[in-house]
């Protein structure tokens, strides 16, 4: 596992974004971890955040788009901190954009925050997480309704690597249903790979008994 992924582990946990527990999901299941990126809550884990999400949007599309989206409300800040990230490391000026949960009727009209979005130009969508795809089904019709536009892809923090409404995982059927590219900075996986039975700051963070209701949650959601 590359370097940037293991740190950015331990930066999730250090953050408090990513829990093992009970906990329920937007799609109303039952899961023994959880990632809130409402967690991260300052300028410095912010900064960090974005330049992660830089890497991985790097990575997965390269650079030639033009606008990174974040659906409201955790979207916001993700877009402003992964476009700043790659302006500031990669030299390129990417717009970001958002939506309003209402749309707003006096002074900067309409439902969108940020740059405007028009005809021709080429979207990658940012999430924290993406469990049964609920999400990107109220914001496609968002951002389809703006223009002539290209959507590229999804770029999330964690793949959940569950089913999303069939057998395959959430966002292999995002891929299937809208035509575009998905990736995360880490999966799951990689997640238990790296902290399962390991120490980090005095602390097992995934024991035997967490371990195990992990394993019983994919045995039921697994993809």
């Amino acid at each position: 596992m590359e370097q940037y992924k293991q740190e950015f582990i331990e930066f999730m946990v250090d953050c408090g974004v990513l829990k093992f527990g009970d906990f329920v999901t937007k799609s109303g299941r039952k899961t023994p971890f959880f990632v809130n990126t409402g967690f991260y809550r300052t300028g410095s884990q912010l900064h960090r955040l974005g330049g992660y999400y830089a890497r991985a949007i790097r990575e997965k599309f390269g650079l030639d788009f033009d606008v990174l989206f974040g659906p409201a409300y955790k979207g916001i800040p993700l877009t402003v901190a992964a476009t700043t990230a790659i302006s500031e490391l990669y030299d390129r000026d990417i717009r970001y954009c958002s939506n309003r949960k209402e749309v707003k009727d006096h002074g900067d009209k309409g439902i969108l925050l940020g740059s405007p979005i028009a005809d021709g130009d080429r979207i990658v969508i940012i999430e924290d997480v993406t469990t049964a795809g609920t999400s990107i089904e109220e914001t496609m019709p968002i951002i389809r309704a703006q223009g002539d536009v290209d959507v590229l892809g999804l770029v999330v923090s964690v793949d959940r690597m569950e089913r999303g409404q069939g057998a395959k995982s959430a966002l292999s059927e995002i891929e299937e249903k809208y035509g575009m590219k998905t990736t995360a900075i880490v999966t799951m996986a990689e997640v238990v790979e790296h902290l399962y039975g390991r120490e980090y700051k005095g602390k097992i963070v995934i024991d035997d008994a967490i371990k195990t209701a992990i394993d019983a949650y994919y045995e039921q959601y697994g993809a």
